[in-house]
């Protein structure tokens, strides 16, 4: 990670950064389809695109970069393929973990680890351990992850504290919906990237993207590039964001999932 570069050099400014970037990383298999290689080749070459555009947001000073990295869906997807993804985490962890370790950065994971390989979760496990005093870029990723699965689980738990006594139904609002999700300790993103050219959401922080911009690109995930990310964050600083209101002033801190 290349620390101290000037930002004016990466064209972006530094004053009005997303605090919070998501991605939908799509396009593994029709970028191997395209080369004649089988799906597993472009999940391949994928995670050297995570590696170069974690690399790119800790060095414009991106606070949480979250990466959709397999959702509950997945899963039903052909056995070998689903395995060789299962191995990924693992694999990416062993050769980038010290490089991230050294620069700060905090690895964190959402999603239902109760349906993850013991191996899997493991690596993360230990990455989120080795890391969890850092306090520079946090590396969120999604794995075997849904939106709507968290929400069930959400209001589960705020239904069982009702029942309990601990809460009353009418103090029931926004922030305590937030609270209950998995990212309640991160401010909710500012801008949604999806690559491949899809133009849906595909189940993916339905709740925390109420107020994202989005910014979508025909670029196949193998093929996104960190100029890509100055790309999309340069869209970002162009569009004035309202929130339902006149101005470009942020709402109460109940939507910054704080």
């Amino acid at each position: 990670m290349r620390k101290g570069q000037p930002l004016s050099s990466l064209h972006v400014n530094s004053g009005n950064l997303p605090r919070h970037v998501a991605i939908i990383m799509d396009g593994n298999g029709r970028w191997a389809h395209r080369r004649g290689l089988p799906r597993v080749a472009g999940h391949r070459a994928g995670m050297k695109a995570v590696k170069e555009v974690t690399r790119a947001a800790d060095e414009i000073g991106i606070q949480v970069l979250t990466l959709y990295a397999f959702s509950t869906e997945n899963w039903k997807r052909p056995r070998e393929e689903v395995d060789y993804l299962m191995r990924l985490p693992q694999e990416f962890l062993d050769r980038e973990l010290q490089e991230l370790d050294e620069h700060g950065v905090r690895v964190r994971l959402i999603g239902e680890t109760d349906g993850l390989p013991p191996h899997t979760l493991r690596a993360v496990e230990a990455a989120m351990g080795r890391t969890r005093n850092n306090t520079g870029l946090i590396l969120n990723f999604a794995l075997n992850y849904g939106a709507r699965a968290e929400l069930v689980n959400a209001v589960r738990s705020i239904a069982r504290r009702v029942k309990d006594g601990e809460l009353r139904p009418e103090d029931v609002d926004e922030a305590t919906i937030s609270a209950a999700l998995q990212t309640r300790e991160l401010p909710d993103p500012d801008l949604l990237i999806r690559t491949s050219g899809e133009l849906r959401i595909s189940n993916f922080l339905l709740w925390q993207i109420a107020y994202s911009e989005l910014w979508f690109t025909d670029v196949l995930w193998p093929d996104f590039t960190r100029e890509h990310l100055f790309e999309a964050v340069r869209a970002y600083q162009s569009r004035q964001r309202r929130f339902g209101g006149v101005d470009s002033l942020p709402p109460s801190d109940v939507h910054s999932g704080q």
